[in-house]
């Protein structure tokens, strides 16, 4: 026992690593979790103090832990053994099938990654691009019950749509946002899981999938969690709202009944000066199909653009990004036959489409859309006169004037050519007319 034993350097250094991984994961590393989870714990405590809407435990659990209480679901397992059957393939592969897609739907949730870095990129971003305005906030807004399972709902214009609802929605919850491949892109995605957003195949086939989305939809909604969706299901091609998918609401419903919770649905209309996809969307809709083609080269060269107009002093922002936060809808206070999701998408989507701020550049491209070339006085007139038929919509008038709101839109559609000023006057330029269009259709169903 007593003897010497001679060892090779290199051994005797993998012994000592060795040693060391053994201390640290069985008891540097618990100490070291323990503490940073201590800590989470006190800032979410403080956070939950000034949210309207607090963090709920369950968007706090561990990721590994929502993707084990996901897969073990009864039901979940009972799917597994279907399509098992169905495919012909043993209950361990299709088990191995769903645990993939668990693991593809479930975020990972960081409070210090939401409110530490996220709002205040929000903040930057939006501030930086755009002139905010949060143009009108419905009065019931302030009479939600604490108890309830709140969802936002909004009109789907721009990728910007997330930044911006974040930002304007800090003080309320942090957002679970449901969001399309687009964003399953490292280390994006990272980033995104992190901030609480789960991911959705809008196109998938697999009643697998399918059940194992909806299952992860439901039980979020029954433990509370504030949730943000685009009913329309993607990006507006037109500029206009589309008509609206019941997937994901109906998955909600299933959870708040299962749960019986209450859940107060949020209107939340969004609108813009200018879409900074605005032509990407319309060659997709020129092809026919939703496939966005933006190279990696173009979105630098525009970054790199703007970088220089800033530096040299001749940025402008893009105009203005209003939010408008609707008549809120208390699924409590629904009659049983306008309960389903067919008849809630529905009045949903007109409570979305009466509340959309009607901005400068959308309503001078509607103006000149359908009444031609105009003097400049005369479009003043025509302004004012739609002004007055738009008393009861969410205007928002720059300075509250009517002369400089004009001309605020005419320098934004002239700069990029959209608007031509000619001896007859001002008019929409030849082959502009479907991007005049993409803007006019915002607000086309107000006039």
């Amino acid at each position: 026992m007593t003897s010497q034993v001679t060892l090779p350097l290199w051994a005797f250094v993998l012994i000592l690593l060795f040693a060391a991984v053994t201390f640290a994961s069985h008891f540097l590393f618990p100490s070291v979790r323990w503490f940073f989870r201590r800590r989470m714990e006190r800032a979410v405590k403080r956070l939950n103090a000034r949210l309207e809407h607090p963090i709920q435990p369950f968007k706090l659990l561990r990721r590994q832990d929502m993707i084990q209480r996901l897969i073990y679901d009864p039901e979940i397992t009972q799917a597994i053994v279907e399509h098992a059957k169905a495919e012909g393939v043993r209950e361990d592969v299709a088990f191995e099938r769903a645990r993939r897609y668990a693991r593809e739907i479930v975020p990972s949730f960081s409070a210090s990654v939401y409110f530490g870095f996220a709002i205040s990129a929000a903040r930057l971003l939006s501030t930086t691009l755009y002139r905010v305005r949060m143009v009108h906030q419905d009065s019931g807004l302030a009479n939600i019950d604490p108890n309830a399972t709140v969802v936002f709902v909004m009109n789907h214009r721009s990728n910007m749509d997330y930044v911006l609802v974040t930002y304007l929605a800090a003080d309320r919850s942090a957002l679970s946002y449901a969001v399309g491949e687009w964003a399953r892109v490292w280390p994006l995605s990272r980033l995104i899981r992190a901030m609480g957003a789960y991911f959705i195949r809008r196109r998938s086939r697999s009643d697998l999938y399918r059940r194992v989305l909806a299952k992860y939809v439901q039980q979020a909604t029954g433990a509370g969690v504030t949730q943000a969706v685009f009913p329309e299901g993607g990006l507006s091609l037109d500029g206009g709202l589309a008509t609206p998918k019941i997937g994901i609401l109906k998955y909600i419903l299933e959870g708040a009944e299962r749960a019986k919770r209450d859940v107060v649905f949020v209107p939340i209309a969004l609108n813009y000066d200018r879409v900074l996809e605005d032509t990407i969307l319309l060659r997709a809709q020129a092809k026919g199909n939703r496939k966005f083609h933006a190279r990696i080269s173009v979105v630098f060269r525009a970054i790199l653009r703007q970088v220089w107009l800033r530096i040299t002093g001749k940025f402008h922002r893009f105009g203005y990004a209003a939010v408008s936060f609707g008549k809120p809808l208390t699924l409590s206070h629904v009659a049983p036959a306008d309960s389903t999701a067919e008849a809630l998408s529905a009045t949903i989507m007109t409570r979305i489409a009466d509340a959309v701020p009607v901005l400068p550049v959308p309503l001078l491209s509607h103006l000149l859309l359908t009444s031609g070339p105009m003097p400049r006085d005369a479009l003043e007139k025509a302004f004012g006169q739609a002004l007055k038929r738009l008393e009861d919509a969410q205007v928002h008038l720059p300075r509250h004037n009517r002369d400089y709101a004009v001309e605020f839109g005419l320098r934004n559609l002239q700069e990029r050519g959209i608007v031509v000023e000619e001896a007859a006057g001002l008019r929409i330029a030849s082959g502009k007319e479907d991007l005049a269009g993409f803007y006019a259709n915002s607000v086309r169903h107000l006039m």
